[in-house]
């Protein structure tokens, strides 16, 4: 466990608490619990890694917890491959002889790993602050892996508490377990509703609001509906009766900010995808005190065969007060530009910044005024109008260009006057991001776009910093196994060029051979290679840059596009390689972490190559390319039995 702290003496911060001088300067604190933590992965199931931290103190004033997730390659192991459910839980506080809480912080959905390389990692991050009241002084905490790979493999996990202090936006008041555990779905002999049963519970006699948080998740495979991975169905929260919350358990994972990877991570899923730390749910009823009833309900459903669908539930009452302001206003994220890895797929950005703001008072935020830019430069000005209940999030695009110098760069924004009125507390309206200035490309080039066998789902176009299309291909223009080339001559200027997959698998994947292989791959006029799409990438996706007439990419940084096919395969693969510049290559074929084939080449631009897998055993393969001695390329192949 670490403890930092960008200010020194907490007695002072409580001192300036006391005078009233604090409100608007706030403290960030760090509590790091488990510290690139081996994670290890073993047959017999779950595996609990726990780790102490020294929290705030009860009378330490907490505005905002993020819990902060790093799954990285582990120094001594290969990264794990599958995608476990993984949980993260406050155990107890007050040490060793301190009360047992056990409450699920969060929920890790584990990316499938065996395409990362050493020294690769993935930050994700959520909200904890209903358990502000808990993560105090001395609390433990346990990272559960349910891994059920061998002990070769696991990951290196770093949990960051990140806490910001500042007057709390509501009083808590206590807390209601409710639904926790792991119930059978579709099992006619263990019906579902039978489990989930009403909760009863009377309000303390200050609670305004009664807020339930529950993290979901659904698991198994049966028939015929393939619940509840693979299935989606609806749940239903009643407060006293009537529908505060309806959904349908499901989600789109080909827009995961974290791709490629190495399974069937396109594929929607049970309300989760593979590689996502779970953002609860979280649904807020104004009410009075006195005795209340909560209900869940799922859809009805009976299973015929391999019956095993389970859905994993946590779900917890706070009670609190009402706001405690009227007027406050929250900068939530700064989405783009910012290298968050969050927003991997919002970023580089050449124009329309992108924020998500908090309503935190009482009284429904209808406007705000909204300065931002590009540090060194100068500021903008927006005014937001909407109506933001309390609790709730807006995403706002911002109008006009970013801009930035080469390099690194601060983007940073101020929120003031919410309602045309003074914020009851301005520690949290501001915030700033780091982002890293689009690439520039010569303001001619060559665009190459090979479709594969379903070019019907694709769509390609090109749009100027007023945010007209300049250039565009549609999806009822595009011919299936097609090479489309064309020369783009450009303006000076910043530029966005959007590759669209209507059915979220990308121009390749591997687990559907028969959808082809395709590519997009920009060229300079002399047929050097400057950028390669991922077409592996699920929902599409974006590049923006700058184009400046006479530019001339360094040749000297290798620029490369790979292409593995087939990769569900039974005897045999190709590997085709383009390159800007003549590189000596390795290409290096293991399964399970054991070479079976390695190959050396020299002066290698562009070519194919077929391998022989015959030999090879069933299962798992993974083929990694060296460019002079630096892996660029790393791809999953799976070998019919």
């Amino acid at each position: 466990m670490d403890l930092r702290k960008t200010k020194p003496v907490l007695f002072l911060l409580l001192a300036f608490f006391s005078m009233g001088a604090l409100a608007q300067k706030p403290v960030v604190t760090h509590v790091i619990t488990h510290n690139r933590a081996t994670v290890i992965c073993a047959p017999k199931g779950e595996n609990p890694y726990p780790a102490w931290g020294v929290f705030p103190s009860a009378s330490y004033p907490v505005r905002k917890i993020t819990m902060n997730l790093t799954l990285g390659s582990p120094d001594s192991l290969r990264t794990a491959h599958w995608d476990y459910l993984d949980h993260i839980v406050l155990r107890r506080k007050g040490g060793v002889s301190g009360t047992v809480l056990d409450y699920e912080l969060g929920r890790m959905l584990t990316p499938y790993g065996s395409i990362y390389n050493k020294g690769w990692s993935w930050k994700w991050q959520v909200d904890v602050t209903d358990f502000a009241p808990y993560l105090r002084d001395s609390a433990e905490i346990v990272y559960t892996h349910s891994g059920y790979e061998d002990n070769t493999v696991g990951w290196a996990l770093t949990i960051d508490f990140e806490i910001l202090s500042g007057p709390p936006v509501v009083t808590p008041l206590g807390i209601v377990p409710l639904w926790n555990k792991g119930y059978k779905y579709g099992d006619p002999k263990e019906k579902i509703e039978d489990s989930l049963l009403p909760v009863h519970y009377e309000s303390v006699r200050d609670a305004g609001i009664n807020r339930v948080r529950i993290q979901h998740t659904g698991h198994g495979m049966d028939k015929p509906r393939g619940c509840s991975e693979f299935c989606t169905r609806w749940r239903t929260i009643k407060f006293d009766g009537s529908t505060v919350d309806f959904r349908n358990m499901w989600k789109d994972c080909g827009g995961n900010p974290l791709y490629p990877q190495g399974g069937t991570w396109i594929y929607d899923r049970a309300y989760w995808c593979p590689g996502d730390l779970q953002n609860p749910d979280v649904i807020d009823v104004f009410t009075k005190p006195g005795k209340h009833e909560l209900s869940l309900q799922m859809e009805p459903y009976t299973a015929t065969d391999n019956i095993q669908a389970v859905e994993n539930i946590s779900a917890y009452l706070f009670q609190y007060s009402a706001p405690r302001q009227k007027t406050d206003v929250a900068v939530e994220a700064i989405m783009v530009p910012t290298d968050e890895q969050r927003f991997f797929r919002l970023n580089p950005a050449s124009f329309s910044p992108r924020i998500s703001i908090r309503n935190l008072g009482a009284d429904n935020l209808r406007s705000v005024r909204i300065v931002y830019g590009t540090e060194g430069f100068e500021k903008k000005t927006f005014q937001w109008k909407g109506d933001l209940a309390f609790n709730k999030v807006a995403e706002i695009i911002l109008p006009g260009e970013i801009q930035e110098k080469d390099g690194q760069n601060t983007f940073s924004v101020l929120l003031d006057k919410p309602n045309g009125k003074k914020d009851a507390w301005t520690g949290d309206n501001t915030m700033q991001a780091s982002f890293t200035a689009p690439e520039k490309l010569p303001s001619e080039f060559v665009l190459k776009l090979l479709t594969n066998n379903k070019p019907k789902d694709n769509s390609l176009f090109l749009l100027n910093n007023k945010l007209d299309t300049i250039f565009q291909k549609k999806s009822s223009q595009l011919e299936a196994k097609t090479l489309y080339t064309d020369t783009l001559r450009l303006t000076e200027g910043k530029y966005t060029l959007s590759l669209t997959d209507s059915a979220g698998d990308g121009l390749e994947f591997w687990a559907e051979p028969q959808n082809g292989d395709g590519y997009l791959r920009l060229f300079d006029m002399k047929g050097n290679l400057i950028h390669a799409f991922e077409s592996d990438c699920g929902n599409g996706e974006m590049l923006s840059f700058k184009a400046v007439p006479g530019f001339a990419p360094d040749t000297v940084l290798g620029k490369h596009a790979f292409s593995l096919y087939p990769r569900l395969v039974s005897d045999q693969t190709q590997l085709s390689v383009v390159s800007n510049k003549l590189s000596n290559m390795t290409v290096q074929i293991t399964v399970d972490g054991t070479v079976w084939q390695k190959h050396e080449y020299k002066a290698i631009k562009n070519a194919v190559f077929n391998y022989d897998l015959t030999h090879l055993p069933a299962g798992r393969i993974v083929v990694e390319v060296f460019m002079d001695g630096v892996s660029k390329f790393k791809g999953r192949i799976n070998k019919k039995k």
